[in-house]
């Protein structure tokens, strides 16, 4: 299996600085500050693509779990939220919400919610992510 690459540049310092990451691929390079990780400033940060890469990972996963299962989904549509918070230990990813509808001809509900479930619990981000809850809103259309 490859090994996968990103790399980071942050110039200055924490407030005032800035930087820019960008996927060892090429297909995305985006910058971030202090403003756009904390507050609401324009650019990009880590529990961005953190989402993004959840996003990715678990519609992968419900998608294999379905076949696997015998089904045949036409759409996996996976929105995440990442969510960054102050503690006593400083900031920390506290949750990560997961958002999908599936297009899935012939699947009860009960059978769907428990394909999600188990790729909710099995996708290689949501394993990499085992110290953050992992909420899961699956939605059948």
């Amino acid at each position: 299996m490859p090994v996968r690459s990103a790399s980071a540049v942050w110039e200055g310092d924490l407030k005032g600085g800035g930087g820019s990451m960008k996927l060892e691929s090429g297909a995305y390079e985006g910058k971030y500050s202090f403003g756009s990780r904390f507050e609401e400033d324009p650019g990009t940060n880590p529990e961005e693509l953190i989402a993004a890469a959840h996003a990715g990972c678990f519609s992968m996963a419900l998608t294999a779990a379905l076949g696997r299962a015998g089904y045949e989904p036409q759409q996996v549509s996976t929105s995440a939220r990442a969510h960054l918070q102050i503690t006593d230990a400083g900031p920390a990813i506290t949750k990560i919400e997961l958002s999908t509808e599936a297009r899935v001809p012939d699947i009860d509900e009960a059978d769907f919610q428990e394909q999600a479930e188990g790729a909710k619990a099995n996708c290689p981000v949501s394993k990499a992510l085992a110290g953050v809850e992992i909420e899961l809103v699956a939605t059948l259309v």
